[in-house]
């Protein structure tokens, strides 16, 4: 009888700390809409999964650096900078507030391409100062950051004067706030970029030597080493896949808000690796799901907005969501101790 009430609480152990997240995302949709039943018209979850988008191009961005057994607080800051470099290179032609006056009408992948190919650099050197240097994690995209910011904020200082820039040609509005409509359903064309970006990072970490690799360096770099693994190699792959990331989901935030400035950005890399840890990505890395990211992300903005929507104080907002990274923190020590 004994061994028949262990096992069962064990087993509702292992439940809860599995499936503690949806639970307490079951509760907290639950009391919203208990508030508000009008939180569940489809206008709204439409909205939600706009805002969503760029977010989780983002954190899958993140995510890989985390496997790896790194951080990164330079994510926000990078699409901070995609995003006014595409402003500011997208404007339409017959603004009056165009910072560039006499440049040409440009396609707007070009500018987009500019801005990916910054990130791309700008990851590479702090996957370098990590990889290569054996710096940690934390301080490198902290300079990183620091690094980033400065830099597009003179630019953006430079050109606009502090005002935010806007006023899109409206190729590039279309491109990120466009939508098509199945029956009542509004599908953004964000949502389906976001869709795709998932599916090939996916591929790519479940399917390819490339995500092996990741795994095998963020569960014990000294075993992959042993194993013939490149370390510095495998590392870099993953920041310049961080980049192109963060260089695309800048182009989109700044064509779905409507307009930049060098504030855009700054909580993102912190959004990002919540909804990572809450995910179920390890902080101590080599454990890591796309499945989990896109339900970290999904959670955090049906929390954001569905509280936002309630008239919910934001204190209490940061009150909630901190509380749930807290619980999500404890649930993956404990698994890891368990491990041991």
């Amino acid at each position: 009888m004994k061994n028949t009430n262990t096992l069962s609480k064990d087993r509702l152990k292992k439940i809860v700390m599995n499936y503690a997240i949806y639970l307490i995302l079951l509760i907290v949709v639950g009391v919203i809409v208990a508030v508000d039943p009008s939180f569940l018209q489809i206008g709204n979850l439409s909205y939600i999964c706009t805002q969503a988008s760029t977010r989780l191009i983002l954190s899958l961005g993140v995510a890989g650096i985390i496997v790896l057994g790194g951080t990164d607080l330079a994510a926000g800051r990078m699409v901070g900078m995609a995003a006014v470099i595409c402003a500011s290179l997208l404007q339409a032609v017959e603004s009056s507030t165009r910072v560039y006056q006499n440049m040409p009408r440009l396609p707007i992948f070009l500018p987009m391409l500019l801005a990916v190919a910054l990130c791309v650099i700008f990851c590479f050197v702090h996957g370098l100062i990590v990889a290569k240097l054996k710096v940690a994690p934390f301080i490198a995209s902290l300079g990183i950051q620091q690094v980033v910011y400065g830099l597009f904020s003179i630019y953006f200082q430079g050109l606009a004067n502090g005002s935010p820039i806007g006023s899109f040609d409206k190729r590039f509005t279309n491109f990120a706030q466009g939508a098509f409509h199945l029956g009542p359903v509004r599908i953004p064309y964000i949502a389906i970029y976001a869709v795709i970006c998932t599916v090939i990072v996916w591929v790519i970490w479940n399917k390819t030597k490339i995500g092996k690799n990741m795994f095998a360096i963020g569960g014990n770099p000294e075993a992959a080493a042993v194993c013939g693994v490149n370390i510095v190699k495998g590392s870099l792959v993953i920041y310049i896949l961080a980049g192109i990331l963060y260089g695309f989901a800048g182009a989109l935030e700044a064509g779905r808000t409507g307009s930049a400035t060098n504030a855009l950005g700054a909580d993102y890399a912190l959004d990002a690796i919540a909804a990572c840890v809450v995910g179920g990505v390890s902080m101590r890395g080599g454990i890591g799901t796309i499945k989990g990211i896109v339900t970290g992300v999904i959670m955090f903005q049906i929390i954001n907005y569905g509280l936002i929507f309630i008239g919910v104080s934001p204190y209490v907002q940061y009150a909630v969501k901190g509380s749930i990274i807290l619980i999500a923190v404890a649930i993956d020590t404990q698994k890891y101790l368990k491990k041991k």
